[in-house]
């Protein structure tokens, strides 16, 4: 009996510190990565903070051992209160409204609003010449909330087929369509980074764009696989709410700025919450609204997309690239009417 008690104790104090060991780990990392993405001082400076993170992290470690017990409590306190420090100091970083900011996104939306009719200021339409390559232009564009007509969910993969950036486009009865993108604000100096979105690297900005704006520069400029697919069967007055929170969302943003996080807070997340608000339906929590490149999949399974096609062949229509991609000096109408060609209305239900 007692071989069996000695080996379970020291099975136990074995699972004890690999779980002590698996969380100090976890630990170090977040705080060394949320160091390194903020670089809260001087290049020097920081790589030192890093450093002496990382010693105190490794002689904590080695309390685990039975040579270094004696020391354990004063280290493992040190390092929960320098921890403790650090999540303070990362969580009141702030979001700001004044920094150098990349021209695309050097504007916000802002509306007004008289009675169904809607005015939109900084409406974002650039003709792209290349990635980098652009004529900038702002408008100030008038829609009529009865005038809606169709939804339409656009995916945009970079980076391989589980993560797309998703944009939502707003069709008219007798206007062009109108697009809301969630995205990074990034400054002049930046480029995108996953991990820099986990650590409070950009703040949130809401775009409302022409198509041949924002969905040209990522099938032709940038040469992103986009796919587009239009909605079936959603209420008018759903669409109409839909729209309206996208706007509040901007309201939201202008006042108060909010920083964008790659797991909760981005383009697809922030999309579902204000669906689910405007369907006044239950709408599913699924892994695919983070895995967001399977975002269609989940909206043929909750019927959102027409079973006309399976998924496979909706894929196979909604493939914007060999419609567009070899195309140069098109329209603002002549790419809308492109990348719908072939695909059903998106159709609102009837009231």
């Amino acid at each position: 009996m007692k071989p069996i008690l000695s080996f379970g104790l020291k099975l136990a104090t074995l699972l004890k510190h690999a779980l002590m060991a698996l969380c100090l780990l976890l630990m170090t990392l977040w705080l060394g990565l949320a160091l390194w993405v903020q670089q809260p001082l001087a290049s020097p400076w920081t790589q030192a903070l890093m450093v002496a993170w990382l010693g105190l992290a490794v002689g904590t470690m080695l309390t685990l051992f039975k040579k270094f017990r004696p020391w354990r409590k004063t280290v493992l306190w040190t390092y929960l209160t320098v921890f403790a420090l650090g999540l303070g100091w990362f969580f009141s970083l702030p979001a700001k409204q004044d920094r150098a900011w990349a021209p695309e996104v050097a504007k916000q939306l802002h509306y007004e609003r008289d009675g169904n009719t809607i005015t939109l200021h900084n409406v974002r339409n650039f003709d792209w010449h290349s990635e980098t390559d652009y004529t900038a232009r702002w408008e100030t564009r008038r829609y009529d909330l009865n005038q809606i007509t169709g939804i339409n969910v656009i995916t945009s993969y970079w980076m391989g087929p589980q993560i797309a950036h998703t944009l939502v486009s707003f069709d008219f009865k007798d206007q062009a369509p109108l697009v809301f993108s969630i995205e990074i604000r990034k400054e002049q100096t930046e480029q995108f980074s996953t991990v820099g979105g986990f650590f409070r690297q950009f703040e949130l900005s809401l775009i409302a764009a022409d198509e041949h704006d924002i969905v040209y520069t990522r099938s032709n400029a940038r040469g992103e696989q986009v796919y587009f697919f239009p909605i079936s069967h959603m209420p008018q007055k759903d669409m109409q709410t839909l729209f309206m929170a996208y706007l509040q969302q901007a309201d939201a943003l202008k006042s108060q700025p909010s920083w964008y996080n790659s797991l909760t807070s981005n383009c697809t997340t922030i999309i579902y919450g204000m669906a689910k608000q405007a369907s006044h339906s239950h709408l599913p929590l699924d892994y695919r609204l983070i895995a967001s490149g399977y975002l269609p999949n989940y909206l043929y399974d909750i019927k959102a997309l027409s079973h006309q096609w399976d998924m496979p062949t909706w894929y196979q229509h909604a493939h914007v690239n060999p419609r567009v991609s070899q195309r140069t000096h098109l329209s603002s109408a002549e790419y809308s009417r492109l990348i719908r060609l072939g695909l059903p209305a998106a159709l609102p239900a009837p009231e």
